[in-house]
């Protein structure tokens, strides 16, 4: 274990974000509010296409505010695809809520025909969700067009997790993009960190006014503290802002570079029998955000586990895709809806290193472990 640690997704600065940093303190806007934030807010939007945008403290806040400002209360539904982050449904039960979760596809997103199907039963019986949240996963994306449609037949609200899915797209279009809510997230693991934070992206200006005003406990405009209803402390610090600032200047070198991770993993292992990637539909470009494997034990000769244990041998870390939420503890009382994709998916997926910061040799050392727990590879 002498051996420097690979990391699953470790941060990667563009060498701007510091003097960045200097540059507030030297002007002394260390306020969660400030000249920063404004333009980093502005750079989202530009890049993501989505109108308005403010940035939080984190994407789960983001996906709090826009189920508030869905109106979503004691009482509503709110339907989820059960893989997903435990970030992207806890804000459901913050509102007295409750969610309903869905199987997704053999891709990780929700499974759309599940859900247009589903949608069509509970229109009959009158309990359409109040609002749907679609999860954008390690960068895969839903039929975008599809949903708008079923959105429009239905009358739900639309909220886009697109926490790990920036710089993905289809067709051009940006992940979220004709959303109601787009919600970002920039923690340390994602493609660009803040180190931590979030944010939430509307096309409709009043949303996002509103986002912000609850965002910063929720301020009557008056000399004194004043309120008229109680808000959060939510809001992006604008230090933090301005090393998204330099992020977002090497943003699409950082998608570049964790497509070209997946396709050397494929390249390598996507002949092997059991080995199976995740396909991008037509016209999607998908951040690859992480790249991730399922492992068929009956053709492979081996399991996830056992791969990911001596991946861990040899200081380099990997990771289960997510448990679905109707798996967890906290969650196992609420309905689900579907069979076993989801299930399948976590039993045997694995998230491989993915760092856009991943030199050739440590590229080589991650394959070289690979090649050692795989008996298909011949190299054991």
């Amino acid at each position: 274990m002498s051996m420097t640690r690979i990391y699953l997704s470790a941060p990667h600065m563009g060498g701007q974000e510091l003097e960045n940093v200097r540059e507030v303190f030297a002007s002394n806007w260390i306020a969660p509010l400030g000249p920063a934030l404004n333009a980093f807010e502005a750079r989202l939007s530009a890049y993501t296409g989505v109108a308005h945008v403010t940035g939080l403290s984190s994407g789960t806040a983001a996906l709090h505010l826009a189920l508030r400002l869905s109106g979503v209360g004691p009482g509503d539904a709110v339907w989820s695809p059960s893989m997903t982050f435990v970030g992207g449904v806890a804000p459901i039960l913050y509102q007295g809520a409750y969610p309903v979760f869905l199987d997704c596809d053999a891709t990780t997103v929700i499974d759309l025909d599940l859900l247009e199907a589903e949608l069509e039963i509970a229109a009959r019986e009158g309990v359409l969700p109040k609002a749907l949240i679609t999860t954008d996963l390690y960068g895969l994306m839903p039929d975008q067009r599809r949903i708008e449609a079923l959105r429009a037949k239905f009358g739900f609200i639309w909220i886009s997790d697109s926490a790990e899915a920036l710089g993905s797209r289809i067709d051009g279009v940006h992940a979220g993009k004709g959303a109601d809510f787009v919600v970002l997230s920039f923690n340390g693991n994602k493609i660009i960190t803040t180190s931590g934070g979030g944010a939430l992206a509307s096309d409709s200006p009043a949303l996002i006014e509103r986002a912000m005003f609850l965002a910063t406990q929720a301020r009557e405009p008056a000399p004194h503290y004043e309120h008229a209803t109680w808000g959060y402390n939510y809001r992006l610090s604008n230090v933090c802002a301005a090393i998204g600032l330099g992020q977002m200047d090497v943003i699409d070198e950082r998608v570049a570079q964790r497509r070209a991770v997946h396709d050397r993993y494929r390249a390598e292992l996507g002949q092997l029998p059991g080995l199976t990637f995740m396909d991008e539909p037509s016209g999607h470009h998908a951040n690859r955000w992480l790249t991730t494997i399922t492992v068929d034990p009956a053709t492979a000769g081996t399991d996830r586990e056992t791969i990911r244990l001596a991946l861990e041998a040899a200081n380099i870390e990997s990771r289960p895709l997510w448990k679905p939420m109707h798996m967890q503890p906290a969650f196992e009382q609420y309905r689900y809806i579907g069979g076993t994709v989801c299930e399948a998916l976590f039993e045997r997926g694995l998230c491989l290193p993915s760092c856009s910061s991943m030199t050739e040799v440590e590229m080589d050392r991650v394959l070289a472990a690979l090649f050692d727990v795989l008996p298909a590879a011949g190299r054991s």
